[in-house]
């Protein structure tokens, strides 16, 4: 831990001396010519913001502390908070951390996708100690998005990436959203804009504390197929080890938060709310979005994030009735993205 501390401290002081200041991040259509110059940016210490299937991720080279520093100053992070290192394929993420039988047949069953494994650092990665906040662990997944795997390639490094929005506010879904949130960030080059998600949650994060394979982090990849996967159920995170103890991203209390107040499990709407509405026994209300008509989860997971922006939006103030999401499936990572939205903020 003293030694991360030690590189945090020391590169947060140059980048504070050294770093311009002002300018707007060029947004890009990803095409091969974009990459290849975003991948270049990557190798010169720089930020790029990119399409995965999940979210837009905030990317740098996860073997240099001087650019992964500079994702906690861009997002305004907790130091305290890992950083997901995304890799080519399992080879890649071989040379970083330590696969048990458990891990290897998730990658194999679920990579490339959306699903990251926490697992023990290897004593010679080149990794930063800053993408595993000082832990001897690092959260490591392979992406599906056509775009991520393009960087990856062309950056020819392994890619440090958080999602690309101030720390705690909603993950971004397209790269306006990316724009709207770190679009004058001074660290930031480029925003690659790939489109919309297409999953539209962060990923499933599974650790392994002593050995047991733990839901650290619900996300895309549902609870019961990661189990059916396996063999067996998986336990549940350690909530109660404080903000040092975190081995994952997201999950801080107050996370994915919009500007206005939240009320969740909402069955009728009040004069002063707005609603963001579930299925199709939506009640009536002057201004309302629906995460899914139907009652489809995937196009609820996929409507979320984007969907909060809108609500916030149009809200101006006025506190967010959201109506209740099923327990099941995808509905899981679904209520704990709005359960910390709602959270008390500090």
């Amino acid at each position: 831990m003293r030694a991360f501390y030690c590189i945090l401290r020391a590169v947060c002081t140059e980048r504070k001396n050294g770093l311009k200041v002002g300018g707007v991040a060029e947004c890009l259509k990803a095409t091969a010519e974009a990459i290849e110059r975003a991948g270049a940016a990557i190798r010169e210490g720089r930020l790029v913001a990119f399409p995965t299937e999940t979210v837009y991720g905030l990317g740098a080279d996860a073997t240099d502390d001087k650019a992964v520093a500079s994702i906690f100053e861009a997002k305004g992070r907790p130091r305290f908070n890992p950083l997901i290192v995304h890799v080519a394929d399992f080879a890649e993420a071989e040379k970083h951390c330590v696969f048990n039988a458990e891990a290897e047949e998730l990658a194999r069953r679920f990579w490339p996708g959306g699903i990251t494994l926490v697992l023990p650092r290897r004593e010679d990665t080149p990794l930063s100690l800053l993408v595993s906040a000082g832990l001897d662990t690092v959260a490591i997944r392979v992406p599906a998005h056509e775009t991520a795997r393009a960087l990856i390639k062309a950056a020819k490094r392994p890619l440090a990436a958080p999602s690309a929005n101030p720390s705690g506010k909603v993950s971004p879904t397209c790269a306006a959203h990316v724009m709207e949130g770190l679009g004058g960030a001074p660290q930031l080059a480029f925003v690659l804009d790939g489109g919309p998600c297409p999953l539209g949650l962060e990923s499933s994060v599974i650790g392994f504390p002593q050995g047991i394979p733990t839901l650290l982090r619900p996300g895309a990849v549902a609870r019961d197929e990661i189990e059916k996967a396996l063999g067996k159920p998986l336990a549940n995170a350690d909530t109660g080890a404080g903000e040092e103890g975190r081995a994952s991203p997201g999950q801080l209390e107050s996370h994915y938060a919009p500007g206005s107040p939240i009320r969740l499990n909402a069955r009728e709407v009040a004069e002063d709310e707005v609603l963001l509405a579930f299925g199709p026994d939506a009640p009536e209300a002057k201004t309302s979005m629906n995460l899914s008509p139907s009652g489809d989860l995937g196009q609820a997971a996929a409507n979320l994030f984007a969907m909060l922006r809108a609500i916030d939006a149009e809200a101006r103030g006025r506190r967010i009735a959201i109506m209740p999401i099923p327990m099941t499936g995808l509905g899981e990572a679904i209520n704990d993205r709005l359960k910390r939205a709602a959270a008390p903020r500090g």
